[in-house]
């Protein structure tokens, strides 16, 4: 319940500092002035309080009324998440669209949730049951591809004493708890929580399992483990968007949560439009069917895309608890930290490095590290939250404080370079700037899945692309023709690498993802080229003898063949190398 507590003292853009405030608490929600326009305390002074308001404040002025709600800034968590569109505070787009047409009018408040629709409950727990939070009580089927488990709220403990199954609204009571101080307590399907505070579970746990994303880049040389952190900087026009929507399609993770955080219009326009027409590998459904979008466009109000990262993450954690491998995208981290230091510079904070808050390596801690590989409260359940944030450095330049203060943070570093992308070189993720900490952990799990030679091709690929800019620097110098035989079998060998390996359209239906197991034959495939190679230069043949094979061309040919003729493709391209080194002298073994 709303009540009047307080007046407007001074505005300054999306900050208005009000007085009276003395019996409020810091990031309580209020509604200011008649419009109601919906804003949070950021900072307390005596009986000053600072709000950072989530909508437009043109026309607000001094001597109006705050009024406060009592509660921190939450997210409404339920069934009717998923397919769900929301702004940076969780208003439904779709809704206010249906009501108020294209614009978001100043102080709508409306459900984030449906609470009209009704859902079938199905019941897991039975009367007399012992139950403590993040304990299932029943299931809801939300779309054919994601089944909410409806769990104990994660600080209650206690008896069932009632529990409902059929169909029921998400404020409608489905259970009756009896707490161990005796209290009967209603349960409906609807859980609040603050979205500035981590939701608890019972245990952390080392990500060791890849998160496999169909991106011969990351997966073969920089893999992201489940559970695990990564960043994506790189300058205007490198391939930011595009590789995170790859990676949004095509991830093995159960649910994806795509956060556009101060993302161009026409962005965020291209993932609403595509994302329904794709049809997800896993389930052979739109895709749609098991993400969450949230999107804060560059034109929304500066302050709700603060609030966007933190609704995203606690949505995140809701679905992680119900043991679902998540995946939260975040388009830019950049622009987040741009709202904080605008925010910062209104509240006339000490600016540290370029302007931006001295605690902006502290929040993008709090963002990063409430991802991770846990075991769930209230069972046996394993849930994860993979996170990965774009980074939009002014000029590319990662020396830049949001760059080196997420790299403190993430481990997997995905640097987009400037140069491969003019080359139309997509993903441009440079192998020379980027890095996986999870090397290890996703070379166990490859060695064991798919291929017991993973590990030795992925090392052998990364020396050969570091020899081949060495190699580049010498032909800069004294021209190709300088170079021995083997170092121009090397540079041949790394040119495929990079060109029929890495480089990867996005926009083929055969080459935008490629499994884990054509991943391994491709590498094998041009490594098995290079080795004989070698031995055909060794027994008497000449570097153009070997440029002339056919077989270069199926090589070549290799990422757009269809998964489902792949073995037939491969074993013919063994056949054809076999073939043709022995008709050059070496014998037909493969090595």
């Amino acid at each position: 319940m709303e009540k009047q507590v307080g007046t407007i003292y001074k505005v300054a853009g999306p900050l208005i500092v009000a007085t009276g405030m003395r019996d409020v608490q810091m990031y309580d929600v209020v509604r200011v002035s008649e419009k109601k326009l919906l804003g949070e305390i950021i900072e307390l002074r005596g009986d000053r309080a600072s709000i950072q308001v989530y909508e437009d404040t043109t026309g607000i002025g001094p001597g109006e009324n705050v009024y406060v709600t009592g509660e921190p800034l939450s997210a409404e968590l339920a069934p009717g998440l998923i397919e769900g569109i929301f702004d940076g505070i969780e208003r439904p787009l779709e809704k206010i669209r249906d009501v108020a047409g294209s614009r978001i009018p100043r102080g709508i408040d409306l459900p984030k949730l449906d609470r009209e629709k009704k859902w079938f409950f199905k019941a897991v727990a039975k009367v007399g049951d012992k139950v403590s939070g993040g304990k299932v009580l029943g299931e809801v089927e939300e779309t054919l591809a994601v089944t909410q488990k409806i769990m104990v709220p994660p600080t209650m403990s206690g008896t069932v004493e009632w529990i409902y199954e059929g169909e029921a609204t998400i404020t409608e009571t489905i259970a009756k708890i009896k707490t161990d101080k005796g209290d009967v307590v209603d349960i409906a399907m609807l859980q609040k929580w603050p979205v500035r505070r981590r939701r608890p579970y019972a245990e952390k746990l080392v990500p060791n399992e890849p998160m496999i994303t169909g991106q011969r880049t990351i997966d073969s040389l920089f893999p992201i483990t489940k559970g695990g952190v990564a960043a994506i900087p790189g300058p205007f026009g490198s391939g930011k968007t595009v590789t995170q929507h790859q990676i949004a399609k095509w991830a093995d993770a159960d649910i994806i949560i795509y956060i556009g955080c101060g993302e161009r219009g026409n962005e965020m326009t291209d993932v609403l439009k595509e994302f329904p027409t794709l049809n997800d590998p896993r389930t052979g459904l739109s895709i749609m069917k098991r993400t969450v979008l949230i999107a804060n466009t560059s034109d929304m109000p500066v302050a709700a895309r603060e609030a966007s990262i933190y609704t995203g993450i606690t949505i995140a954690e809701y679905f992680r608890d119900m043991g679902y491998k998540v995946a939260i995208i975040a388009d830019s981290t950049s622009r987040w930290a741009e709202a904080l230091r605008e925010m910062s510079g209104r509240l006339e904070e000490m600016p540290g490095e370029e302007g931006y808050p001295a605690y902006l390596s502290t929040r993008l801690a709090e963002f990063y590290e409430r991802a991770g590989s846990v075991k769930c409260l209230g069972g046996d359940r394993f849930g994860a939250i993979t996170a990965i944030g774009a980074v939009s450095p002014p000029g590319g330049d990662t020396s830049e404080p949001v760059s080196q203060a997420t790299l403190r943070i993430v481990k997997v570093f995905w640097g987009l370079s400037a140069d491969l992308a003019y080359k139309r070189h997509f993903p441009a993720i440079d192998w020379l700037k980027s890095y996986s900490l999870y090397e290890e952990s996703a070379f166990k799990y490859y060695t064991e899945k798919v291929n017991d030679e993973w590990a030795a091709h992925v090392r052998e690929v990364k020396a050969l692309l570091g020899e081949e800019a060495e190699l580049q620097e010498i032909v800069r110098l004294i021209g190709f023709d300088a170079l021995g035989e083997k170092d121009r079998i090397t540079l041949e060998c790394a040119r495929s690498i990079r060109e029929d390996f890495l480089q990867q359209d996005s926009f083929r239906e055969y080459d935008r993802y490629t499994s884990s197991a054509k991943q391994a034959d491709m590498l094998s495939a041009i490594l098995n080229w290079y080795h004989m190679s070698l031995s055909s230069l060794s027994k008497g043949a000449t570097y153009k003898m070997i440029m002339n094979m056919s077989v270069l061309e199926m090589i070549a040919k290799m990422k757009y063949q269809p998964e489902e003729s792949w073995s037939d493709f491969y074993a013919n391209l063994n056949e054809t190398l076999s073939r043709e080194f022995s008709e050059i002298g070496i014998g037909g073994d493969i090595a």
